[in-house]
């Protein structure tokens, strides 16, 4: 049985920690930055830990990670 391709796009925006969580970037942190607060911006710059049921989907894009 052939093996399975990594989502090449998953690859680069997802790490997948030693527990087996699926740490991301936030969002809203690429452009019309001028409006938003340096606090906002700031907060956003902070890496997160991805949702239960989002975890199970991104694992399927990236199996040997």
């Amino acid at each position: 049985m052939a093996k399975q391709k990594t989502h090449s796009s998953s690859k680069k925006r997802f790490k997948v920690t030693g527990t087996g969580k699926v740490k991301r970037a936030q969002a809203y942190k690429k452009h019309i930055l001028t409006k938003k607060s340096t606090k906002r911006k700031r907060k956003l710059r902070q890496v997160v830990v991805a949702s239960d049921p989002d975890t199970k989907r991104i694992k399927k894009l990236i199996p040997y990670k």
